[in-house]
């Protein structure tokens, strides 16, 4: 951020399943910047056809084991978080604490990156888990992802083990990540 550039105002708020129409778009489109350039645009297609439809962002909005948080500045949507209550950590990854609570996605959109949102958002995150009755956060992320692998570090998460993701015919290999809440 320059020093002439103020951080935005962030506004978040829990999602609805109403919000479904304008999630599945963006989840989308920040899922695509984030990965297109290292994989198969045929199975990168695909995992988004399923992952980020209308009818799935509806499920995962109704859903009483997720809680989604929408990030917006200036109206508009500029990042997105899935807690899941509902899947624990892999085994040989053991997160800390005696609740953890999974964090299945936490995107936000490239032109807002570095300028505070992403900080925002987690600490929403950590509110969220709290209110939930958790102790603790995991996450996985792509071993190469290494922008979001730094940011989770300045924010306490330290890798604890790795998993897989399977992409078309690709098995990716995860870190993951966790860390206790104050």
């Amino acid at each position: 951020m320059s020093q002439t550039e103020s951080a935005p105002s962030v506004h978040i708020r829990a999602g609805t399943v109403q919000d479904a129409e304008q999630l599945s778009p963006f989840a989308r489109r920040v899922f695509h910047a984030t990965f297109a350039a290292d994989n198969d645009p045929v199975a990168l297609g695909a995992y988004m056809d399923g992952a980020f439809n209308v009818a799935r962002q509806r499920e995962e909005l109704s859903h009483p084991a997720c809680t989604v948080l929408l990030a917006y500045v200036h109206d508009a949507l500029a990042a997105w978080a899935l807690l899941r209550d509902d899947v624990a950590p892999p085994n040989d990854s053991p997160a800390p604490g005696a609740r953890p609570l999974y964090l299945n996605r936490f995107y936000v959109d490239h032109a807002w990156h570095g300028r505070g949102v992403a900080r925002a958002l987690m600490t929403a995150v950590h509110e969220a888990t709290r209110a939930r009755g958790h102790d603790a956060l995991w996450l996985s992320t792509w071993e190469r992802n290494t922008r979001a692998i730094r940011f989770y570090e300045r924010e306490g998460f330290a890798i604890v083990g790795t998993t897989w993701f399977q992409l078309g015919e690709e098995l990716q290999r995860d870190y993951v990540l966790a860390r206790t809440l104050d």
